[in-house]
């Protein structure tokens, strides 16, 4: 676990002084993080946990980052500390693990499963290691199964002190009500373009940062998470691809696909998601002159002649797409049927 410095993220500052304003004793024991991905809220939840866990908290509510405890949590290896994600492998939607006629079978990816909840158990009811707080952090609480939430619901009502939760959440309205009321809420959201810029100049990445924000919904952290997995080049790529697409699927087709095979992580979710939101902002520039996604690329010819419904009608039928896109039967036949559905819209609306 590294220790993200809040510091530099400035535009959650209040939110951090109105949460720790109180002092720790004033804390919440569970506290549900949300807003869009890449705005900070794990790198401030991973920094109120350090703080928690302390031996030496400085007098501005941060960790020390030199005591045993910090540098333990660093390592990854705190003995009062537990991360909760989504597993590798599912769970059926009972929150029964697949019977042994089903070991041959590969379970759906992304979900939190019961037992991950269940082993939380020993460790939030037996003493700290510590003896001082322990902390459980769930990032993408949204992936917890019924009976995940339901377990960890009955855990929370009634939390020992020293135990402290923070879940984490893009999608909160995933969750169940009654979790939710359980935690105090921090809303987190995108920040300013002056902000998210200067931050992105100092994680290194500063030309063309605004374009990228734009695609990125605001979120500084996203666009820094995709130049770090090499997703840029591929991202400009596509982008290029629609700007000035040929006229054969199979052509357009194979671009993509070319992507899809390079050395970086674009994979076919990314690719399906990209021509998703040119067909927005196609149909949205129709409809209301502005766009919400690509302000910073150039705009292609003729955009103006396109049929706004059409456009909306594509993007919605690219939907059904992007729930096949991570297995494919086969790819290149995936990507000219794609190739297809995009170049037919582009054909000017008839009067």
């Amino acid at each position: 676990m590294q220790l993200s410095d809040i510091s530099n993220i400035n535009w959650n500052t209040e939110l951090r002084r109105q949460f720790l304003g109180q002092g720790l004793a004033r804390l919440p024991h569970a506290t549900l993080l949300i807003g869009p991905s890449g705005v900070g809220k794990a790198a401030f939840a991973e920094q109120v946990a350090a703080l928690l866990l302390c031996e030496s908290p400085s007098s501005t509510m941060t960790a020390c980052g030199e005591c045993d405890s910090c540098r333990w949590l660093v390592a990854d290896n705190h003995p009062d500390f537990r991360r909760v994600a989504p597993d590798d492998e599912g769970e059926s939607e009972s929150g029964q693990a697949e019977k042994s006629a089903e070991k041959g079978k590969k379970r759906n990816p992304g979900i939190i499963r019961i037992d991950q909840i269940r082993d939380l158990e020993g460790f939030v009811f037996v003493g700290s290691h510590r003896n001082g707080n322990r902390v459980v952090l769930v990032t993408e609480a949204e992936a917890m199964n019924p009976s995940a939430a339901n377990s960890l619901l009955k855990i929370l009502e009634e939390p020992p002190s020293s135990v402290y939760f923070l879940l984490i959440s893009t999608r909160s309205k995933s969750l169940l009500p009654t979790l939710r009321s359980r935690c105090r809420v921090l809303a987190f959201g995108a920040p300013d373009t002056a902000a998210a810029t200067n931050w992105l100049r100092g994680a290194g990445l500063e030309k063309q940062a605004k374009r990228y924000l734009g695609l990125a919904g605001g979120a500084p952290m996203r666009v820094a998470q995709w130049k770090e997995e090499g997703l840029l080049a591929p991202i400009d790529a596509l982008v290029d691809s629609l700007l000035a697409p040929p006229a054969d699927p199979g052509q357009l087709a194979a671009r993509w696909d070319g992507l899809l095979k390079g050395d970086g992580q674009f994979r076919m979710e990314h690719l399906v998601e990209g021509v998703q939101r040119w067909l927005f902002d196609l149909a949205q520039e129709r409809l209301t002159g502005e766009v919400r996604y690509h302000a910073g690329w150039p705009r292609p010819k003729g955009g103006n002649a396109l049929n706004p419904m059409a456009l909306l009608a594509a993007w919605r039928e690219l939907g059904q797409f992007r729930r096949s896109a991570r297995h494919p039967l086969n790819q290149l036949l995936f990507l000219e049927s794609m190739a297809t559905h995009f170049l037919r819209v582009l054909r000017p609306a008839t009067p």
